[in-house]
């Protein structure tokens, strides 16, 4: 291994990183209607778990109202199971054709709740991030060890991976506080 193939494993590792806290942020549930809700939920669908989104139209209709239309209209009623049987909390009304998911208004307690979960995500995220940038380090000194590069190589290369760090937690803070904004605002 050499150092460009060091630093880009160790960038697209924090990439990958950031990726999955704004995928954890869009299935937050903040009072807004998102069809991201929906990701986790799988529906027996001829005894094969199925996402919603591959057996039905997802849409959102209203500001706070989540409409789904299912193509076969006979899985209607196992698409209401599934959702009842998850954990967003959101009761699903039927009228035989479509389901419709009415997200409630945010309470004050709520807002708080909820900013707090993306403050400890944001944490997590930190802290991968931190791992990421040991890892590396560790791995550029052993090349420094084996004699691959010098002590200068060895310095660039610290100083190159704590900018990587520096950037990506910038990059999580200004997605956080993006987060934390928007749920306040709802």
């Amino acid at each position: 291994m050499d150092l460009d193939t060091l630093f880009t494993t160790t960038e697209e590792k924090m990439e990958k990183t950031q990726s999955i806290l704004n995928a954890d942020y869009s299935q937050l549930r903040a009072g807004r209607a998102n069809a991201a809700v929906l990701d986790k939920i799988r529906v027996d669908y001829y005894g094969t778990p199925t996402p919603i989104n591959q057996m039905a139209q997802v849409s959102v209709a209203e500001a706070r109202i989540l409409n789904i239309q299912p193509w076969d209209k006979s899985t209607i009623g196992a698409i209401e199971k599934a959702i009842l049987a998850s954990d967003i909390g959101i009761n699903p009304q039927n009228d035989g054709n479509t389901i419709r998911l009415i997200f409630p208004a945010l309470t004050e307690e709520r807002r708080k709740e909820l900013s707090k979960d993306v403050r400890k995500m944001a944490e997590d995220s930190r802290v991968a991030i931190r791992s990421i940038r040991r890892d590396a380090i560790e791995k550029a000194k052993k090349m420094e060890k084996a004699s691959e590069i010098t002590e200068d190589d060895l310095k660039d290369a610290e100083k190159e991976i704590q900018d990587m760090t520096d950037k990506a937690i910038k990059n999580i803070d200004k997605t956080a506080d993006e987060k934390e904004k928007e749920i306040m605002t709802l």
